[in-house]
């Protein structure tokens, strides 16, 4: 193999190319006439290496991560890597069968800076020493160009909001979701100002917003609540819609609050379905023309936020349900034990409470019947208790109330209105109170309470009793 010759034919058409991409295609596609490797050329574009220019594969990857790979671990350390078996390479990411030998230098910039890697890869015995200078030379060679271009090209703004879904599927709570798809709105669009309007709530101010979103913010806050609705509701009504940014035409009325702002330049987007959603608003102080592209762009943003947002309303509401009772809508045995377990020793009153009789409701009338009674007595349990008090039901027809008070009086009084408001409605209950004792464990408070409970029961039910302290 004539090195001299390969290294002649690939760089003498460098300088005509009149972008990066056009100087990748042009290395690649020559450096393939004089070897049957496959050959990639990956520049750094964001956070990631992404494939600009390569010859046929069984699959080629598009992006890679910076770190990720043979390719990743040469841009890293902008060292070369001489692999004459891939399969002893741990980092090797394969991309056909028949792949044995990989080489991969790394593109340098004028400065010594890696801004990307040539990779070749063999399916055939090849000598990789001669090719280890010949590549790297003319990864020098392209780097030069690339740098006389302009460097790597710019990530595109689809693939700047493929990114940021990312971001928008990963985030842990409504506000995250909403900081990050106004980011990702501000980052795609070019436009200085986005903020999110979900069910009358903004989502978090960025740590250094515009002097624009800062207006924005305040004409909203102390907007009618009937102007923000009237501006969801023209998103969703109408669809997106955006300004030309042109002299004389006076905005809409519903939008008079961002005007009043400074906004010039508005792209509005419906987020989510008319009765849970809101709008993403995308704003410039600048009288600028927005195209087509963009709002398709940001319709598909506000689609991806409303997903993670809808996601992560469903993942609570599988929340509530798996901690609370299907029946009557109370937290059961995994809360409370939480609970419990944070008991204050006395202060943290639990009230252990059973219903009276209600074996024969069952057996006499049926569960359905049973299970209006223990609905009826939740609900009127509920009520009797302050804000605060938190009420669980543990077991069939046993519930137990964890209160706060300062002293052990106070927790018998609330027991006494417990019973009371079971008396309104037809029933009784027998209550066991027991205030947890320094270094006693949560279940042998519980344990006590049950023994107090069970005292009002030999005793003939409908009552409280309190356990010694």
């Amino acid at each position: 193999m004539d090195h001299q010759r390969v290294i002649r034919d690939v760089t003498v058409r460098l300088p005509m190319a009149s972008t990066t991409p056009e100087a990748c295609r042009w290395a690649v596609t020559a450096l393939s006439r004089h070897t049957p490797a496959t050959i990639s050329v990956l520049l750094a574009v964001h956070d990631r290496l992404r494939c600009v220019a390569a010859t046929g594969a069984w699959q080629v990857f598009a992006t890679v991560p910076a770190r990720t790979g043979i390719v990743g671990r040469v841009y890293a350390t902008g060292a070369p890597a001489v692999v004459p078996d891939v399969t002893v390479d741990p980092d090797y990411l394969p991309v056909r069968p028949d792949v044995t030998a990989e080489l991969c230098v790394p593109v340098l910039d004028p400065a010594g800076r890696a801004i990307g890697v040539l990779d070749l890869q063999w399916g055939e015995p090849t000598d990789l020493e001669p090719w280890r200078e010949t590549a790297q030379l003319l990864a020098d060679r392209l780097g030069a160009r690339i740098a006389a271009l302009g460097g790597p090209p710019a990530e595109s703004r689809s693939e700047k909001l493929l990114r940021h879904a990312a971001a928008l599927s990963s985030a842990a709570t409504e506000g995250e979701v909403m900081g990050a798809a106004a980011h990702a709105a501000r980052e795609v669009s070019t436009l200085s100002t986005a903020l999110l309007l979900i069910g009358g709530q903004l989502g978090p101010s960025p740590a250094t917003p515009s002097d624009l979103e800062t207006h924005i913010r305040a004409e909203l806050a102390g907007a009618d609540p009937a102007a923000l609705d009237r501006m969801v509701d023209r998103a969703h009504r109408y669809g997106a819609g955006y300004t030309l940014g042109e002299a004389g035409h006076p905005p809409t009325e519903d939008y008079r609050p961002l005007t009043r702002a400074g906004v010039q330049t508005l792209v509005a987007v419906p987020v989510g379905p008319t009765d849970a959603g809101g709008v993403l608003l995308v704003a410039d102080e600048r009288a600028l023309r927005p195209d087509p592209t963009t709002v398709s762009l940001m319709e598909l943003l506000a689609g991806q936020a409303w997903t993670s947002v809808d996601r992560l309303r469903t993942l609570a509401r599988l929340r509530e349900q798996a901690s609370s009772d299907p029946l009557t809508g109370l937290r059961h045995t995994g809360p409370f034990g939480q609970r419990i377990a944070a008991a204050t020793p006395g202060r943290t009153a639990l009230l252990a409470i059973d219903v009276d009789g209600f074996k024969s409701v069952n057996d006499t009338y049926g569960h359905q019947a049973g299970d209006r009674v223990l609905v009826g007595l939740a609900r009127a349990l509920e009520g009797a208790l302050r804000a605060g008090d938190e009420l669980y039901r543990i077991g069939g027809d046993e519930f137990v109330a964890v209160i706060e008070v300062s002293r052990p009086e106070e927790a018998v009084r609330i027991a006494e209105r417990l019973t009371e408001a079971a008396r309104r409605i037809g029933r009784t209950i027998s209550v066991g109170v027991a205030l947890p004792r320094p270094g006693e464990t949560p279940d042998r408070t519980l344990r006590r309470a049950d023994q107090a409970l069970y005292a009002v029961k030999r005793q003939g039910r409908d009552g409280v009793h309190l356990s010694a302290a």
